[in-house]
């Protein structure tokens, strides 16, 4: 994440979020946990307050966790077993390195013109079958919400498109509808990929 304003609100939030995002695992965390060779290394690229990091640290998952905002690696960095940093999506390894990428609603934070560039550049910092958790929110066009974080939509296809033609093999998707933050119920895309 990059954009200023989109950080300053989730660095203002913290404690909402953290309220927000109290649940038990998501069926998609688990499985994106059990695609994960025994002590894999796996990045939760936009990390939040880590708690999809922690649950992959107590499965026995190697995790590095990265977010833009300062609050946020704060909160992720007390987690037992997960290592945060302050980091944008420009920060990935341009070699192999990872055997999963967890991108849970963090990617539509990114400029329309990037997000081809960032979903390529998790295929390269992915080993050969390693898998991409890509979480979004449908349609189209880019907006602020009432508290001024920017998003950019896409539809189911154009999601599918870029991930093939940056070289990913499409093996899961679920849509469903969700509130969030702001309080908004909107619809919503959850894909794995193989790299």
């Amino acid at each position: 994440m990059t954009d200023a304003q989109t950080l300053a609100v989730y660095d203002a939030k913290i404690e909402d979020y953290l309220r927000l995002t109290q649940a038990p695992p998501s069926k998609s965390l688990l499985a994106f946990i059990k695609a994960i060779p025994e002590g894999g290394r796996v990045l939760d690229l936009g990390c939040g307050p880590g708690l999809a990091a922690a649950e992959m640290a107590r499965q026995g998952c190697n995790v590095e966790a990265i977010d833009g905002s300062a609050e946020m690696v704060a909160a992720a960095s007390k987690h037992p077993g997960v290592t945060a940093r302050q980091a944008t999506f420009d920060e990935l390894p341009s070699q192999a390195t990872y055997h999963g990428i967890y991108a849970n609603f963090s990617l539509l934070h990114a400029q329309r013109a990037d997000f081809n560039r960032h979903i390529q550049a998790c295929h390269a910092a992915l080993h050969p079958g390693g898998i991409l958790h890509l979480a979004m929110k449908l349609g189209t066009g880019e907006k602020r919400d009432d508290l001024g974080r920017f998003y950019t939509y896409y539809t189911a296809q154009e999601l599918k498109d870029i991930l093939t033609q940056a070289g990913f093999t499409l093996t899961f998707e679920r849509e469903g509808q969700e509130k969030g933050l702001a309080g908004d119920v909107e619809p919503f895309i959850m894909m794995s990929a193989h790299a």
